[in-house]
C-alpha cells in the first residue's frame, strides 16, 4: 500500500466511517482483483459490491461476537483490534463452547499475545476444524482478512455445523429448515442465503411461524422490503435476544447480499427456536409411537372379539354334530340331512373365511409388533391361534362321519319302512287266510255226519292240512321279518312283536286244533267207506294250485329296493323266468277244471244230482278262474313297475356320470392351483407388488371358479336325493372337493398375507426390493425340500453363505428368534423378520424416554398440563389414562411417570 488513497463518504459507508476505511483496507487484502482507487470525482458512485459484502461481514461478525461476549459482561468495538491480545478471543470460545481453555498469559509483550492466540487456535483445532493459512502472528498483527476468516470458521463450527436436517450438510440443513418453516407463507420462496432474504418476508415468516404473537404477517407487503427487514430486526432484538447484525439498506441495495452474513444471522434464529424444534420432534416421535400402540391395541381387541365369536360358534355347533340320535321317520332324517347340507354350504364357509382371516390378522399384528419393537401379542387364555386350530380340528373330527351316519340311518329307515310294509302285507294275507279257521277246526260236525260226509270231512281236513303246511313258509317269513325289524331297531317294534306273537300263537293253536281234528276224524273214518275220489282229487290239486297263485300274486305285488342297473336287471330276469312258467301253470289249471267237468259229466251220465259245494274244499272252479285272471292282470302291472325302476336307475347312472365328469375336472384343477400358488410364493422375479398382483389375479380366478363348485354341490344333492351312495366313475367325493376347496382358499389368503407382511416389513424397515430379492434367493437355494421351510442345518448353511461367523451359542440364540416354538423348521417369514432386524433400525424405549424428557424440560416426571400442551388431544389423553403416578418427593401433585410408561410400550413392563 505505497500509494495513499482517499475514501469519500457515501450512503453505504455511513454506518461507521472508521469501519468503512478499515473495510476498504480489508477489501484490498481479500479481493486484490478489484481496484480501490477512489477520488473526489467518484463521490456519487457507490462502492463495489465486494466492498459492501465486507461491510456486511464486519458488522455481522462483530454483532455475533458481542451477542455471546455480553454473557461474560464484555464486548468488542473493533474486530481487528480487540482480538489481537487473544484474551477476548479465548473468552469468546469459552462462552460459546461451555468449556474451559488453558489459563491465558498475563504479559503484554508480543510473544504473550501470540501464546494466547495460539491457545485459542489450538482449542479450535481440537474440535476437528482445519485452520488453513491462519496463524497467530496474523491475528496479533491485526490482519483483517485472517481475523474475519477465523471468526467465520468459529461461526461455522459452533453455530452452524451442528445444524443437520435429514443427514444433510450444515448449510443444506439450515436451508432445508428455513424452507420447511416458511413453506406455508405467501410470497416466500427460500432457495439460498442471499437474494431470497432481500424483501424481509422470509425473516418475518420465520418469526411468525414460531411466535405468531410478535408479528402480524398478513399486514406485510412485498413492495416494502426496508420496512419488513427492520420489523424483523427490531422484533428479534427486543423479544428473541438476537442482536441486529445486518443493515436493511445494505441488504436491499446490494444485488447479492453476503451469504456468510445472512447464514450467521439466520443461524441465530435456528438456535433461538431450537428448544421448540426439539420439543416438536420429541412430540412427533411420541405421537408416532402412541399411534402404533393404539392401532395395535385395536387389532388386539378385534382379534379377541373375532376369536370369541368363532370359538362360541364352534362350541354351539359341536354338540349338534355329536348328536347321533336317529329320528324315527324317514322324513325327519331327510330333514336332518338337509340341515347338514345347509351347514356345509351356508353356515360353515363364512366361518372358514373367519378362521383364515383370524390367522391373517394375528400374523399381521405380530409382524407390526415386531416391526415396532413391541412384544409379541399373547391372546387371552384359550384364544390362541393354536387353541382355535384345536377347536376347529375338534369340529372337523365330529363333523367327519356325520354325513355318512345320516346316510346310513336313512338307508336303515328306508329298509325298515320296506320291511314294516312287507310285514304288514304278509301278516294281513295270513290273518285273512286264518280267519274262521279256528272255529272250523273246533266244529264237531263229524258226530252227526254220514259215512260219505265223514269221508268228505276227512278229505276236506287232509286238504286243509296240505294248505296249512303250505302256509308254514309264510309264517316263517313273517317271523324273520319281525326279527330283522328288531335287529334294525325299528321304532314301532313293540307293535310288530305283538302282532307277530299273535300270529305265531294262533299258528301253534291251529296246529294243535288240526292234529286234534285229524285224530277225531281218523277215529270215525273206519265207519265210513264211500268217498268221492273226483272231489278229493279236485281238492288235492286245487289247493296247491291256489296256494301257488297266492304266492304268485304276492310276488307280483312284492315291493323292492334296488340301487343299480344290475340289481333291477336281476329282478327283471326273475320276472321273465316267472312268466315262462305261466303256460305250464295254465295246463294245471285246465287239468283241475277238467276234474270238475268230469264230476259234472259223471253226475250227468249216472243221473247224480250234485247238491252243494265240493265237500273236500272251499275252493270252487269259479275261485280258481277268478284268481287266475287276477294273476294274469298283475303280470303286465309288474312289467310296468320294473320298467319304471329301470328308467330311474338309468337316470341315477346319468347323475353318477355327470358328477364324476365334473369332479374329475375340479379335483385336478384345485391341485394345479395349489401348486401354482406355491410356485408364485417362491418366485423372486419381479417386485413384491408384482407378486401381489399375480396372487390377486389367482385369487380372483379362484373366486370366479366357485360356480363350478356350486354346480357340483347341486349334482351331489341330486344324487343323495336319488339315494345314490356310490360312484364308480370318479375317486373324488364331494367331501374331498370341499376340503380341497377350503384348503385352496386358505392357501391363497395366507400367501397374499405373507406378501403383504413382506411389503409391510420392507416399507417399515426401509429394506429395498433388491435386498428382499436377495433374501428370497438365499432362502430358496437352501429350501432343499421346496416346501417353504428350512431345516436348522440348511438355515446354518444359509447364514454362513451370507457372511455370518456362527458358533454353537450364537446359532442357538438365533434359532430361538426364528423358531420360538421349537418346531424344528425356519419359515420364510421368520427368516425375513430376522434379516430385517439385522439390517434395519427401529424405535427403542430409550428413544421414547428421551423424547418425553425433552417435553418435560429434563425432569424425571411429566405433568398433565405438559402432555396436553405438547401432544394432540387423542395422544395426550391416551398417555394420561395409562401413565402411573410418579413416586418422588420433588414432584408436584398429579405428576406422571413417563419412564415406566415408555418401558411398557416395548414390553419391558406392564401398562
Amino acid at each position: 500500500m505505497g500509494t495513499s488513497h482517499s475514501f469519500p463518504r457515501c450512503s453505504v459507508l455511513s454506518v461507521c466511517s472508521r469501519n468503512a476505511v478499515l473495510s476498504a483496507v480489508c477489501w484490498c487484502l481479500i479481493a486484490p482483483q478489484y481496484s480501490l482507487s477512489f477520488s473526489s470525482s467518484s463521490s456519487s458512485s457507490p462502492p463495489p459490491p465486494r466492498l459492501i459484502l465486507v461491510l456486511f461481514s464486519l458488522q455481522t461478525f462483530t454483532a455475533w461476537c458481542n451477542s455471546h461476549l455480553r454473557k461474560a459482561g464484555t464486548q468488542i468495538e473493533n474486530i481487528e483490534e480487540d482480538f489481537r491480545n487473544g484474551l477476548k478471543l479465548m473468552l469468546l470460545l469459552e462462552v460459546i463452547s461451555g468449556e474451559r481453555l488453558p489459563k491465558p498469559d498475563k504479559g503484554k509483550m508480543r510473544f504473550h499475545k501470540i501464546a494466547n492466540v495460539n491457545k485459542a487456535l489450538d482449542f479450535i483445532s481440537s474440535k476437528g476444524v482445519k485452520l488453513v493459512s491462519i496463524g497467530a502472528e496474523e491475528i496479533v498483527d491485526g490482519n483483517v482478512k485472517m481475523t474475519l476468516g477465523m471468526i467465520w470458521t468459529i461461526i461455522l463450527r459452533f453455530a452452524i455445523q451442528d445444524i443437520s436436517v435429514e443427514e444433510t450438510s450444515a448449510k443444506e440443513g439450515l436451508l432445508l429448515w428455513c424452507q420447511r418453516k416458511t413453506a406455508p407463507y405467501r410470497n416466500v420462496n427460500v432457495q439460498n442465503f442471499h437474494i431470497s432474504w432481500k424483501d424481509g418476508l422470509a425473516l418475518c415468516a420465520l418469526i411468525h411461524r414460531h411466535r405468531p404473537d410478535l408479528i402480524d404477517y398478513s399486514k406485510l407487503r412485498k413492495d416494502d422490503p426496508i420496512g419488513n427487514l427492520n420489523t424483523a430486526f427490531e422484533v428479534a432484538e427486543k423479544y428473541l435476544d438476537i442482536p441486529k447484525m445486518l443493515d436493511a439498506d445494505d441488504i436491499v441495495n446490494t444485488p447479492k447480499p453476503d451469504e456468510k452474513a445472512i447464514m450467521t444471522y439466520v443461524s441465530c434464529f435456528y438456535h433461538a427456536f431450537a428448544g421448540a424444534e426439539q420439543a416438536e420432534t420429541a412430540a412427533n416421535r411420541i405421537c408416532k409411537v402412541l399411534a402404533v400402540n393404539q392401532e395395535n391395541e385395536k387389532l388386539m381387541e378385534e382379534y379377541e372379539k373375532l376369536a370369541s365369536e368363532l370359538l362360541e360358534w364352534i362350541r354351539r355347533t359341536i354338540p349338534w354334530l355329536e348328536n347321533r340320535v336317529a329320528e324315527q321317520t324317514m322324513h325327519a332324517m331327510q330333514q336332518k340331512l338337509e340341515d347338514f347340507r345347509d351347514y356345509r354350504r351356508v353356515h360353515k364357509p363364512p366361518k372358514v373365511q373367519e378362521k383364515c382371516q383370524l390367522e391373517i390378522n394375528f400374523n399381521t399384528l405380530q409382524t407390526k409388533l415386531r416391526l415396532s419393537n413391541r412384544p409379541a401379542f399373547m391372546p387371552s387364555e384359550g384364544k390362541m391361534v393354536s387353541d382355535i386350530a384345536n377347536a376347529w380340528k375338534g369340529l372337523e373330527q365330529v363333523e367327519k362321519g356325520y354325513e355318512e351316519w345320516l346316510l346310513t340311518e336313512i338307508r336303515r329307515l328306508e329298509r325298515l319302512d320296506h320291511l314294516a310294509e312287507k310285514f304288514k302285507q304278509k301278516s294281513t294275507l295270513h290273518e285273512s287266510w286264518t280267519t274262521g279257521k279256528e272255529e272250523l277246526l273246533s266244529q264237531k260236525d263229524y258226530e252227526s255226519a254220514s259215512l260219505m260226509e265223514i269221508r268228505a270231512l276227512m278229505r276236506k281236513h287232509e286238504a286243509f292240512e296240505s294248505d296249512l303246511a303250505a302256509h308254514q313258509d309264510r309264517v316263517e317269513q313273517i317271523a324273520a321279518i319281525a326279527q330283522e325289524l328288531n335287529e334294525l331297531d325299528y321304532y314301532d317294534a313293540a307293535t310288530i312283536n305283538a302282532r307277530c306273537q299273535g300270529i305265531c300263537d294262533q299258528w301253534d293253536n291251529l296246529g294243535t286244533l288240526t292234529q286234534k281234528r285229524r285224530e277225531s276224524l281218523e277215529r270215525v273214518e273206519k265207519l265210513w267207506e264211500t268217498i268221492d275220489q273226483l272231489y278229493l282229487e279236485f281238492a288235492k290239486r286245487a289247493a296247491p294250485f291256489n296256494n301257488w297263485m297266492d304266492g304268485a300274486m304276492e310276488d307280483l305285488q312284492d315291493m323292492f329296493i334296488v340301487h343299480s342297473i344290475e340289481e333291477i336287471q336281476s329282478l327283471i330276469t326273475a320276472h321273465d323266468q316267472f312268466k315262462a312258467t305261466l303256460p305250464e301253470a295254465d295246463k294245471e289249471r285246465m287239468a283241475i277244471m277238467g276234474i270238475h267237468n268230469e264230476i259234472l259229466k259223471i253226475a250227468q251220465t249216472y243221473g247224480i244230482k250234485v247238491v252243494g259245494e265240493n265237500p273236500y274244499t272251499v275252493l270252487s272252479p269259479q275261485d280258481i278262474s277268478n284268481k287266475w285272471e287276477a294273476v294274469k292282470q298283475l303280470v303286465p302291472m309288474r312289467d310296468q313297475t320294473l320298467q319304471e325302476e329301470v328308467a330311474r336307475q338309468q337316470s341315477n347312472e346319468r347323475l353318477r356320470r355327470q358328477f364324476g365328469a365334473q369332479a374329475n375336472i375340479i379335483g385336478p384343477w384345485i391341485q394345479t392351483k395349489m401348486e401354482e400358488i406355491s410356485h408364485v410364493s417362491i418366485d423372486i422375479a419381479g417386485s413384491l407388488e408384482e407378486q401381489m398382483s399375480n396372487l390377486k389375479t389367482y385369487e380372483q380366478n379362484i373366486i370366479n371358479y366357485k360356480s363350478n363348485i356350486d354346480k357340483l354341490e347341486g349334482d351331489h344333492q341330486l344324487s343323495q336325493e336319488g339315494l345314490i351312495f356310490d360312484n364308480k366313475h370318479t375317486n373324488y367325493t364331494m367331501e374331498h372337493v370341499r376340503v380341497g376347496w377350503e384348503q385352496l382358499l386358505t392357501t391363497i389368503a395366507r400367501t397374499i398375507n405373507e406378501v403383504e407382511n413382506q411389503i409391510l416389513t420392507r416399507d417399515a424397515k426401509g429394506i429395498s426390493q433388491e435386498q428382499l430379492n436377495e433374501f428370497r434367493a438365499s432362502f430358496n437355494h437352501f429350501d432343499r425340500k421346496r416346501n417353504g421351510m428350512m431345516d436348522p442345518d440348511d438355515f446354518r448353511a444359509c447364514l454362513i453363505s451370507m457372511g455370518y461367523d456362527l458358533g454353537e451359542v450364537e446359532f442357538a440364540r438365533i434359532m430361538t428368534l426364528v423358531d420360538p416354538n421349537n418346531t424344528g423348521v425356519v419359515t420364510f417369514q421368520a427368516f425375513i423378520d430376522f434379516m430385517t432386524r439385522e439390517t434395519a433400525e427401529t424405535d427403542t424405549a430409550e428413544q421414547v424416554m428421551a423424547s418425553f424428557k425433552i417435553l418435560a424440560s429434563d425432569k424425571m416426571y411429566i405433568t398433565v398440563e405438559e402432555l396436553r400442551r405438547e401432544l394432540p388431544p387423542e395422544q395426550a389423553e391416551y398417555c394420561i389414562s395409562r401413565m402411573t403416578k410418579y413416586i418422588g418427593g420433588d414432584a408436584p401433585p398429579g405428576a406422571l411417570d413417563y419412564i415406566s410408561f415408555s418401558s411398557a410400550l416395548y414390553g419391558e413392563s406392564d401398562l
